[in-house]
This record gives C-alpha cells, structure tokens and sequence, in this order.
C-alpha cells in the first residue's frame, strides 16, 4: 500500500545513502543465503538502466477484459525528475485555463433543463463493449462553521452524523461513505466510546469508510497562503495516521470557491494521486463536457515533463448536492434525494416533482428514469466508469435518514444489476473504488485523441495548466467579493501563520539545544498549546474562514481562538528568547516565567496590535532583542515607540549606534500627533538568530538620535508643531522625499504619489496614486456587483505630514474625501540604506476605518495608474507559491476579471519595467484598464448575496494594509515575448526577499524592568546557522511534528522536520538580490551543514505531510530507482530543483 502512496511524490536528489551498519548486515546475509536472488537482483539492475535510457516500452496490444471492479492499480514512473520551466515557455499541454477564457463566448445560453449545459442525448449503443459501472458515493458536508460555530455545529449535527455513519454502515458491507474534515473527526473521537473507535476503524480498514483529503478542513484556495495549507494538511493527515492508521490517497473539495493549481502540486507531493472538484465556473465546465475534457491531469506551469501532475475529476453541475449530481436533470435528479420524503425536516423538491419510497411495484419505472440520468451523465466524461455523489450538507444527521437514502438505493441497484440488457452496474462506492475502477479502465482502453499530449502518470486523458479563478456559479455572478470579506481577520489569519512559523523555529531550536538538559522540559510542556496553535491555524484555513464568508458570532469565535492562540505563543517565545540567549549558561531554569515580552501587544481579538511604550528613567536601560525568523541575515531599519526623545541606541557590546527621532502619528483628524516617538535605527540579526540591543538613558558619550525635519500641511486647520521637533510650513504644490535609489513625487493639494525616479539610472515612473470607491447593490460576502466603476475620493486640502531624516523619510497624509468623515489615512516611506532590503522599495501603509453608515454598500480600493504599457495584462500569485497570468476581458464583467492577491501581483510591459505590489494578507487586484493596478482594501455591505449566509458584512474593523512597492527593470533583450502565450513570469530574486521580510518580519521582546546603566550586560547574540543560506533557498519550516512524544523512547520516527524551496526566480533581473547576495550553485545543498552547534545525526527524504517516506515494500523497478535516487549523502549534499518543495526528517543533537 504505502509503496503505490509513494509515487512521484518527492523530488528526487542524485545521491548516495548515509552508511548504515544494519543496513549492510542485510546486505551480507541476503548475498550469502541466496544466490539466485542476487542474479534476479542484477538482472533488474540491468533493466532498470535500459528503462532509464529507453522508457518503458507500450505493450504490443491492447489488453481486454471483463468490467469487473479491478484490484488496486500500480501509477506509472514512480519517480522521476524534469527540468524546471524558463520565464519563456509554459509546461506543455493540451488545455490552459487561459486558453479556455479566449475561447469561450460567455453569453449564459439557457441550455434547459441543464440551464448551464445543453440537452443531452445518447445513442444507446454506447455501453455494448464495456458496460456502464456506476459509483453511488454518500457523503456529508461538515462545514467547520459557517452559520454556526465548529463547536456548534458538532454539538448540534456532525457528532450524530458520524454515529449515524459508524451504526449504519456497520449493518450492510455493501454499504460506503466518505469524510473529509478531520477537525470534527478528532472532536468525536474525544467523546466516542472505545467499542465506537473501533467499529470506526474496522470500516476504514475494510473499505467502507474512506477518509478522502484529510486535512484538518477543506481549505479555501484562494486566500490561503501555501505554508497554512500544508500546516493544515499536515495536522489532519498525521492525526489520521495516529489514531486510525490511515493515509489518505484521494483529495475531495467541493465547496472552495473556486481552485489554484498550488493545491494540486501540494497534494501531489503528499502523496495523493487523484482528486475531485466542483466550484469552477459554469462556462468552463460546459466547454470542458462538450469535449469530454471533465478529467485530466492538472500539471503545474513550471513543471515541463509533469513530475507532479495529479489526476483530476471535475464535477459537471452547478451544485454538489443530490439535485445536481445524478445527471443533467434537476427535477429528476431530485426525486432520489429520499431525505426530502415526507417526515423530514429537507426542504422539499422546488420543482414540483417529490421522491417517493420505492417498491416492487415501481421500481422498474423508477430504475430506468435512474439509469437514464446515469447514462446522460456518463456522455460527458471518456470512460464508462461514473461518479455520482450523495450527499449535501450535514446530511445523514439520524439513522432514519440515513437508512432512508441506502435502503432505496439498494433497492434500485439490484435491479439495474439483475438485468444483463441494461449494461449496467451500480454500487455505493468510495473515490478509491472509483478511481481504482477508471484506472483500470484507462489501462485496457486507449481514450487518448489524436495529437494528444496527455500524461505518463495516467494515459487516456488532456493535460491542462492555469487555475479556476474567478468563479461564477450563475448569471454571471462572480465570487471575487470574498477575496476582502472581513479583510481584518485575513490580516490576523497572517499574523498568527508567522508567529507560529517563528514559534515552531524557536522550538526546535530550542529542543535541539537542550535535548534531553532540563531546559527541554519547558518547550515540552508547551506541546499542547502548540497543537492548538496550529489547529486554530488550520481551521481559519476553511473555506468560511479566511474567505470572511461567515456569520458575524462565527467569525468572532474564529477571531477569539487565533488571539488565545497568538498569546500562548508570544508567551512561549519570549520565554525561548530567555533560552536561547543563555543557553550555555543555564539550562536548568525551565520556568515558564520570563524577563522578556512581545514589543507589539493585541489587547482584544478584533484590535489592531500597538507597540509597548518603552520609558528609559535617568540612568537606566531597557533591553530590546529581535528575532530573525528568516536564513538570510537581515539589515534592517528597526523602530521602537519611546515616551522621550533624549535617549539613545546601544548594541549589544555597547557601542553606540546612529539613530533617527520621530513623532509618531495616528488616524485622528484633530490630533495627529500622539506625543510619543519612534526611534529608528539599522540593527543587524543573524539568520534564525537573536540580537540585542539597548534604548539608554544618560549613557556618558552615547550619541542621541537625530530629529527629523517636519514640513507640516494643516489643510483648514492648521497643525501644531509637537515637542521638540522643528517644523516649517509646506508652501510648494508639489513635495518630494528620496533615499540613495529612488526620488519620490507627491501632489501636495491631494497628499497622493504621482512618480518615482530612479536616481542612479533618472529613469522616471509615472505612479500616480488614487483611492477610489465602489458602489454596489448586489454585493454580499461572495459577491462583487459594483453598479459602475470605482470613483476618487479624495479632494484637494487633506493634513500632511513630512518627516526627514537620516534613516527615514515619510509622507503621511489625512485626506479630505468627498462626503462624509474620511475612511482612509496612509504614509509613504522610503529608507536609507544600500545594504537594506528595505532600500529598495518604497513602503506604502493604508490605515482603513470604513466604519458608520456612510460607507454602507462601499468598497474600498486604492489604485496604481502607471505609465506601463501592461496591454491589461498582470500576474498575481496563487497561495504565495506561485505566480500566475492574468488578463483583463471586455466579454465578461468587471467583477469577473478580480483575481486573488495572497500577498503579490505586478504589470510589466514588453521592454521588462515592472511595478510590483507585495502584501502582508489577502486581498483582490485588477488591472482594468492599460497600466492600472488597483487592490481592493475593505467592503462594508448591507444585504445578502443569497448564497446562502443569509447577511452582509458590517462587522468592519480599524485595520492596517501594508503593501512594499517594488520597481524594476530587468537586464535582457529577451523579454518582447514574455507577454505572449499563458505561461506566468516569475519575481525577481529581490522581489522574493521583499516578500519574504515583509511577509516573515523581525520579532522584538523588550525586558518587563528596566535595569541600572552600571549592570553592564554581557554581550547577547544567538547565532545558530554556520552562515547564511543563499538568497534563493528558503526554510519554508523547520518543526518538530509530534512535540508531545519527543521526549518518548516508543517515538520511532525522527523527531524535526525541515521542509526547503529553492526559489524560481526570475534571472534576468538583478541577480545580487539587490545586493550582496549569494544563490545556489547547480541545485546542490549541503544539509547535514546548515546548523554550527547542532549536529544531524540522521536524515531522510519524505513527503509533504511526513507520512511518505522510502517505501520498501513494492519491490518493483521504479521503487527501487526512486529510493536510489532519493537518498541523502553521508556528507549530507541534497540536491534543490527550483520551485520544488523539499521535505527531510532529521534527527538533531548538540554537537559534543
């Protein structure tokens, strides 16, 4: 079993085992007790090098055979590696998503009784050589909140599904089910009886009961960042694999609005080989039946030869409910949902046409017009083996319901199965059954057409690349209104994904330092509140979580559980900052008390964080320690808020460091001035490393900061001067602010960026810069209906304020807007420092309150309008793995051409210049017009969009929105094609560093008490990488899995895992990085060296959610070739393919 899971799901690396003493004892007896079995042995080898030469040759013929369900089936070229995709050339195949949008007309024809479809007919011959056999697959929907909480929901209905499945499947083995969240599965596990678990895992293990996904939710795809999505996989998968001893192989997702081609290649490297879908749009999906495209094998872009390709099956209907999965004909289909007979509690058939029990006296009637709906079905798809789900939300919530739905079906299957004439065969099946039974189809009968290009994972089928954004499931009614909904918790959803990242680091950390030392016990006793931390991660991922397409009570138990759980873990790191910084000095203080705290605090769960005051009395000191959650150094222009200006900036060994005073600002229209300072300085931190510096007060020789320049703008009123800083009066209409890179234009009437000249090049970028707003009557939660497009704003006479100095130059600017009280209020900055990522971009910060009845049925957006000849043509990521072209169309509405902006999208033109917009959330972007790019930032909405939630969205919340402007022009003639064709560029190298310290920044503690300047501190550093990774190889996490069991001797498995990317990077812009910046030379890593006091003792390849390792229990050619090529070296070389996500248990001690 686990052999056939091992397929093609892990790159493989050309290198040689770790030697192994038991390994080799083996080897010895096996070589002297059997020889014939060392001549088989050398044979294979033989073989093996004529497949890697040759391929593997096709039979001569075809095989036949009857349509009997086949046995487990075997996935073709187990492993193998192929180069990763230029910016030139997209992977090829046979469909791209982008191909289908040129194509298709969308002018919504009424198909009839199929509204979306076409009349659909079949000759009757079309079973005669290979009978139809039918998969009836009962599922429940459990939606881990939406209009209830998950505790709600599981209290009220999905505890009594799962003791409905448990009873009922247990009567009849002809009876299947199949469950997709574990988040409810491990919620009843907790209350279930033993006598219930084990009644559960008899039908996991006899088939009856398959668990398909097995995430801790079915995760949104659009919002989600791709480090949560593998965070929530990996929780739910190893949860299964604990407690039920089971894999799962088979993906199901029917309820994300709409799907990205990151979850593909993430299942794929999980071991999955087959998955579902259904929310695409409905005009791709006839395009796709007409030409029986509904199954195919979804290769990623990048991917030239399909190393990750997974085989896909498309639902064809509007709905996954019973109406909309039998066939093309809702009114009929609807008549065999029998939880919606009489003494139900299912609303009842809209169309009129209601199910009735059957029996011996209709069942004939009743088969047929069955059977009939079957067959249409089945003419969309190429083979004669069909799916038909059964199910809905919560349904088989009571034994009678339950039994309702499998005594009709069985009636009706019998009697399809007991007439030969029929050519036909049904059953309740799992997707396994299904998927096993179309394989096997596949691997008898050639479905291929002519020309083809397919794939070698399975053939018979198209290949397609792109993604299904942006969905409409009906006249055309788009769902980019989600990618905003509630844009405050999407911005929590980030905060805590990088606080637990940072946590799990400092974790390990900490563990592989104190090992089995008394210090190891404090980090272990924080395993529970680590748990909760990721599955509270992990249930925000749902598709009603991060999209904010939930009830308003839900979304505030969402909020409640990430604040508990971003508290435990500042708790917990700054008690690791204790640690580590001391960690060859004590490591027998294992309290959970600690000197230090977080220097931002969130006070309430729906609350922006702020930064701690710090006040320096005379002659004292108060220590502030940053933690480097990334594996390059970082240089960077730090700030601390301060109650006094007279103080100044230490490092670590005392030496006196050059800094920059401020006032600090906030969104208040009468008082801009708060009468606190920020203090700015450059620290320098180590690679997942700790450094310390000290905010003095009367330190004898310390240099004091230098006051920024302030040019103030009152606007109608005029703005007072705060203490001690020297102001004048901005007369000019037009102000500017630079660093050593870049000159930046503002129009001093609006407060709003106009250009930006390059000041070593004088290349100048117009950006003109303008908030606007939309106005909608139709928007809800999923939906964006604007009733036209959105207008400016804002309005000559706002309040500015400039501030300049050495380290620091900003322009913050209060608008004054149209009508009403201003909703938005933003500062630019620009930072000082060649040797700073943060030299190179220009910082852009939103502070949104689009609260109060003004803006009802508004939203918000800002908007880029560059003089860059983009042709509407712009690139946005999916999940922050990867990126993907976008283009505007003119047939579809505006709505419709919003796409997904987890954290980056950026517009070229064909010379190469390119402005990029990073984010730290999820937001919506659209290029509407040539040269624009405007995000979406906020949507207040009043009504409902009758999907379902039954309420808009006014739960609004002050919020932050922080974008990192990027502007660029690449170094090769090569690029007038780049605009051509589907295939997405890639960011430059600085771009992924740009996103990296915005997306993973510093973490700061301050001391609780301050201490005497005469208690000299002894230098605190904590350095624990050898040196600095390459700028293109990044630690996508480093954990360890099981913290519970780390101190267990029965723990058999390594106890860290460390999961790397090389990074796709676009080369023909700067390759430095933008300074300083070393890549990898030929994909080669030297693993085992990455740490310089910690030693790794042991390491091996596995799968994305660690459950996939070298497999030895196939014996066939391929596996042997994959385990050869998937080895690690004694000397710890590991090969990196960019792009390609890396995963290694390893096993870590301090070095002696």
């Amino acid at each position: 079993m686990a052999g056939r899971r091992g397929a093609q799901i892990l790159p493989y690396s050309k290198l040689k085992s770790k030697p192994n003493k038991r390994r080799r004892n083996r080897l010895s007896d096996l070589l002297l007790t059997n020889v014939f079995s060392l001549g088989l042995f050398i044979s294979l080898i033989f073989f093996l090098g004529v497949v890697v030469k040759y391929g593997i040759p096709n039979p001569l013929s075809s095989k036949s055979g009857n349509s009997s369900y086949p046995s487990p089936y075997r996935t073709k070229k187990l492993f193998s590696w192929r180069p990763f995709s230029s910016n030139h050339t997209n992977s090829p195949v046979d469909i791209t998503t982008k191909g289908l949008y040129d194509k298709i007309e969308f002018l919504d024809v009424d198909g009839g009784p199929w509204k979306q479809g076409w009349v659909v007919k079949y000759k009757g011959d079309e079973w005669d050589r290979e009978k139809l056999k039918i998969f009836v697959v009962p599922h429940s929907h459990n939606d881990p909140g939406w209009k209830l909480t998950v505790e709600e929901y599981y209290l009220q209905q999905s505890r009594h599904i799962l003791d409905t499945i448990v009873e009922t499947l247990s009567k009849d083995t002809r009876r299947k089910f199949i469950w997709e969240e574990m988040s409810y599965l491990q919620r009843w596990w907790r209350d279930a009886s033993d006598s219930k678990k084990q009644d559960l895992i008899s039908l996991v293990k006899n088939g009856q009961l398959e668990i398909v996904g097995g995430g801790w939710v079915m995760n949104d795809e659009a919002n989600s960042h791709y480090f949560a999505i593998i965070e929530q996989m990996m929780e739910g998968n190893t949860w299964l694999a604990d407690n039920i001893g089971a894999v799962p192989r088979n993906a199901w997702a029917i309820d994300p609005f709409g799907y990205s081609a990151t979850m593909a290649y993430l299942l794929r490297r999980m071991g999955f080989e087959n998955m579902l879908i259904q929310r695409t749009h409905y005009e791709l999906k006839k395009e796709l039946a007409l030409h029986e495209n509904l199954e195919f094998l979804w290769r990623q872009g990048w991917d030239v030869e399909g190393t990750a390709d997974i085989f896909v099956h498309m639902m064809p209907f509007y709905s996954y409910d019973i109406p909309h999965t039998c066939g093309p004909e809702p009114a009929i289909c609807c008549q065999f949902d029998f939880a919606r007979m009489r003494g139900f509690s299912y609303e009842s058939c809209p169309w009129g046409q209601h199910p009735v029990e059957t029996n011996p006296s209709n069942v004939h009637e009743r088969a047929l017009k069955l059977l009939d709906q079957y067959r249409k079905k089945s003419t969309l798809y190429r083979t004669n083996t069909l799916l038909v789900p059964l199910g809905d939300d919560f349904r088989y919530a009571s034994t009678k319901e339950a039994e309702s739905q499998f005594r009709n079906y069985q009636m009706l299957f019998d009697y399809i199965n007991s007439n030969p004439s029929l050519n036909a065969e049904a059953k309740f099946g799992t997707l396994e059954d299904y998927f096993q039974t179309l394989r096997a189809e596949a691997e008898r009968i050639n479905f291929s057409l002519p020309g083809e290009i397919g794939s070698s994972v399975l053939e018979g089928f198209p290949s397609l690349s792109g993604d299904f954004f942006t969905y409409a499931d009906r006249q055309k009614d788009y769902w980019s209104g989600y990618y905003v909904s509630r844009p405050f918790f999407k911005a929590v959803d980030r905060v805590l994904e990088e606080t637990l990242r940072a946590s799990e680091i400092m974790f390990s950390l900490v563990l592989g330092y104190c090992y089995r030392a008394p210090c190891a016990k404090y980090p272990i006793s924080f395993s529970d509140k680590l748990t909760a931390a990721r599955r509270n991660l992990a249930l925000f991922q749902h598709h009603d979580g991060v999209t904010g397409t939930a009830k308003d009570h839900v979304v505030e138990d969402y909020g409640l559980r990430m604040h508990t759980s971003l508290h435990d873990l500042h708790i917990f790191m700054a008690k690791s900052v204790e640690i580590l910084l001391n960690v060859n000095h004590d490591k027998a203080d294992h309290s959970q008390l600690s000197q230090f705290e977080t220097e931002q605090v969130r006070s309430k769960y729906n609350v922006q964080p702020i930064h701690r005051v710090i006040e320096v009395p005379d002659g004292s000191l108060e220590t502030i320690v940053f933690f480097n959650p990334l594996e390059q150094t970082r240089e960077e222009i730090v700030m601390v808020v301060v109650t006094r200006p007279d103080i100044c900036v230490l490092s670590s060994n005392w030496t006196s460091l050059k800094s920059q005073i401020a006032p600090e600002l906030h969104h208040q229209e009468d008082d801009l001035f708060t009468g606190r300072h920020r203090v700015f300085w450059k620290a320098s931190v180590p690679p997942l490393g700790l450094q310390t510096y000290y905010i003095v007060n009367g330190y004898v020789g310390c240099e004091k900061p230098k006051h920024s320049k302030m040019k103030l703008l009152g606007g109608s009123k005029p703005l007072s001067c705060p203490a001690p800083y020297t102001c004048s009066k901005l007369v000019k209409g037009v102000i500017e602010i630079q660093n050593h890179l870049h000159t930046l234009t503002f129009d001093a009437k609006h407060g709003l960026l106009q250009k930006v000249s390059n000041r070593k090049d004088s290349n100048v970028r117009v950006i003109a810069e303008e908030i606007g707003m939309y106005s909608s009557m139709g928007s809800g939660a999923y939906l964006f209906k604007p009733t036209g497009e959105a207008q400016p704003i804002v309005q000559a006479g706002g309040r500015i304020v400039i501030s300049d100095g050495p380290f620091m130059q900003e322009v913050y600017s209060y608008p004054k807007v149209s009508s009403g009280r201003t909703p938005i209020s933003h500062s630019t900055r620009v930072y000082h420092g060649e040797d700073t990522v943060q030299g190179f971009l220009i910082e852009k910060e939103y502070h949104v309150e689009l609260l109060g009845p003004d803006f009802n049925d508004r939203e918000l957006i800002a908007r880029f309008k560059t003089d860059i000849e983009n042709k509407r043509i712009f690139y946005s990521d999916l999940n922050g793995f990867q990126m993907s072209r976008r283009e505007t169309y003119d047939k579809i509405p505006l709505q419709g051409n919003y796409y997904p902006m987890p954290s980056l999208a950026f517009l070229q033109n064909i010379k190469g210049h390119r402005f990029s917009v990073h984010s730290r959330q999820s937001l919506g972007v659209a290029s509407l017009r040539n040269g624009w790019l405007e995000i979406m930032l906020d949507r207040r909405l009043t009504r409902d969009d009758d999907r379902g939630l039954g309420q808009g969205v006014m739960d609004n919340r002050p919020m932050n929105v922080l974008f990192h402007l990027l502007i660029e022009s690449n170094f090769s003639a090569s690029t007038n094609t780049k605009m051509e064709g589907s295939a997405a560029l890639n960011p430059s190298l600085l771009s992924h560093r740009v996103g990296a310290h915005l997306n993973y920044p510093m973490h700061a503690f301050v001391s609780k008490k301050t201490e005497e300047i005469s208690v000299q501190l002894p230098p605190k550093i904590f350095s624990p990488l050898t040196s600095p990774l390459p700028c293109d190889v990044h630690i996508v996490h480093f954990k360890v899995p099981r913290p519970s069991r780390f101190m267990s001797g029965s723990l058999e498995d390594l106890r860290f895992l460390l999961i790397l990317q090389k990074r796709g990077w676009d080369a023909s812009y700067c390759k430095r990085g933008g300074f300083g910046c070393s890549t990898l030379i030929d994909g080669m890593f030297d693993l085992f060296s990455v740490f310089k006091d910690l030693e790794i003792l042991e390491a091996k390849a596995t799968s994305l959610n660690t459950l996939h390792d070298d497999t030895e229990n196939v014996g066939n050619i391929e596996e042997l070739q994959r385990k050869q090529l998937q080895e690690i070296s004694g000397e710890g070389q590991v090969m990196l393919y960019p792009m390609e996500l890396h995963a290694y248990k390893l096993d870590i001690r301090p070095k002696q």
